[in-house]
């Protein structure tokens, strides 16, 4: 399974257009290819883990989460979410685009963009947490992928 973006090669830079510099709320656009037959539905969780811990005790801040993605699903257009969102770390039931605060190092944060392909469709509502949908599938997954994106506030 491979999870790709058209607007930034992996390890790349993310465009400011779909970070706080831009349309906060615009996410990239993603493709999907390789998926197993046997996936029934997919999972999508974007992480930043370098955040300052003066500012969350965790390092880490969920831009988004998406389940229930169809497995069928090949490209994900910019701004448009598939399946059932999840909550980021706002709260929210959507994307929020890269924001790093540069006042703190490090200047520059990674964007994991992973990928799961799950043998059940998860039983659970939109604006569940990132930790109950990562309990939900923690027995299902039968492949995973990841993209990385990287961004420094302008």
């Amino acid at each position: 399974m491979k999870l790709a973006s058209p607007a930034f090669e992996h390890a790349g830079s993310i465009p400011p257009a779909y970070t706080c510099d831009g349309d906060r709320f615009l996410s990239p656009p993603l493709t999907i290819t390789d998926v197993p037959e046997a996936a029934q539905s997919l999972v999508l969780i974007v992480d930043d883990p370098d955040v300052p811990k003066a500012l969350r005790e965790d390092g880490n801040f969920t831009h988004w989460v998406l389940f229930n993605i169809s497995p069928a699903t090949n490209d994900l257009p910019a701004g448009e979410g598939v399946g059932t969102a999840g909550a980021n770390t706002r709260g929210d039931a959507r994307y929020t685009g890269p924001c790093p605060p540069p006042e703190y190092e490090p200047k520059t944060h990674r964007y994991f963009f992973k990928l799961y392909a799950l043998d059940t469709i998860l039983d659970l509502a939109e604006g569940t947490s990132k930790e109950e949908v990562e309990s939900a599938m923690s027995n299902h997954i039968i492949a995973t992928t990841e993209l990385l994106g990287t961004y420094a506030k302008k």
